[in-house]
């Protein structure tokens, strides 16, 4: 934005190589005009610089100080100065009754901005993966929407990494290790995995007694997990066993192996939220129920740690009360 003149000077009192260089800079020059505006409106409803000073937690020379920069910078004198106190010149009155408005737009703003930070509205982007925002998020979220009618959310499902400042995401809920990063975290629970198979397949095959009996099998494998046709058991003593598998289905979708499982196509390792509503109407059996898979973390991300919205906590904090023990228990 330019203006025409000789100082080509911006509406906010600033040069543009003093605009360019420096955001910090102008706002910095912004927040101190605004604390001098305010200053000039206690000294002419006091009548005083020293109770102004005192009142705003300064000196009193402090003060006469930036009320003679305000004059100067304005080339006109603000106020007559006596022995008797301070009162305003006629130019003074006026600059006195445009400095109390915008005093009032800064406070409006002020208590609007608090009010949005302390109540649970506007909008909210979550992201999380296909299958456990289909299966999971997405019921807790139509929960939370019910007891906040004023939020509004936007709920997308992908599997491949989503960068949350790029795509203007407030939260994430992830699975596995977190990696060192700038985001902000908070832990939400455990993701348990579980052995599952058809009673048709079962029927049809030797049984399954130990881990070791999986190599004779026809595996169900999830492409995604590193290392992914090695399933790995851990017993209740905490020793492990390490299983070679191979079968006719390699997928990275969790649906499609719970799909061919149900079907009797071979032995898959699912997380427990997905394979549970099949377990419970009996599909799909548990196999190898003493041998425990591999985990993984739940964390919800958000972009920064610091000066987090009110709506992202509050919704951070409920889901960390729905996902308590065998919270896998309520998926869909």
């Amino acid at each position: 934005m330019r203006l025409e003149g000789n100082h080509q000077r911006l509406k906010n009192g600033y040069s543009e190589m003093e605009y360019e260089s420096g955001g910090e800079h102008v706002l910095m020059g912004f927040m101190d005009r605004i604390q001098g505006f305010k200053l000039f409106i206690r000294v002419v409803d006091l009548g005083s610089f020293s109770k102004a000073a005192a009142e705003m937690g300064m000196s009193q020379s402090s003060a006469t100080k930036q009320v003679a920069q305000l004059e100067t910078r304005l080339g006109s004198r603000l106020l007559h100065r006596s022995t008797h106190g301070v009162t305003p010149t006629e130019i003074g009155l006026l600059f006195y009754e445009k400095c109390k408005l915008i005093a009032y737009h800064i406070d409006e703003a002020d208590s609007a901005a608090a009010l949005m930070q302390s109540q649970v509205q506007g909008s909210l982007r979550i992201s999380t993966s296909v299958a456990f925002g289909r299966r999971v998020l997405s019921p807790l979220v139509m929960s939370f929407m019910r007891a906040h009618p004023k939020l509004h959310i936007e709920l997308n499902f992908e599997d491949r990494y989503v960068n949350l400042v790029e795509q203007g995401v407030d939260v994430a809920v992830r699975m596995g290790r977190l990696a060192d990063s700038t985001l902000g975290s908070r832990y939400l629970g455990i993701n348990p995995w579980v052995l599952v198979a058809a009673p048709a397949y079962l029927s049809a095959h030797a049984s399954v007694v130990s881990p070791q009996d999986l190599a004779q099998h026809s595996a169900l494998i999830y492409s995604t997990v590193q290392g992914d046709a090695r399933w790995v058991f851990t017993g209740a003593d905490g020793q492990t066993q390490v299983v070679s598998v191979q079968g006719p289905l390699r997928s990275n979708n969790l649906s499609a192996l719970l799909s061919a499982a149900r079907g009797g196509m071979g032995v898959a390792a699912l997380p427990w939220y997905v394979a549970h509503e099949s377990v419970q109407t009996g599909a799909v059996k548990v196999l190898l129920p003493e041998w425990a898979l591999p985990s993984q973390e739940i964390h919800a991300v958000f972009p920064s740690p610091r000066l987090v919205p009110s709506k992202v906590t509050q919704f951070i904090g409920w889901l960390q009360e729905q996902m308590v023990t065998d919270w896998w228990k309520h998926s869909h």
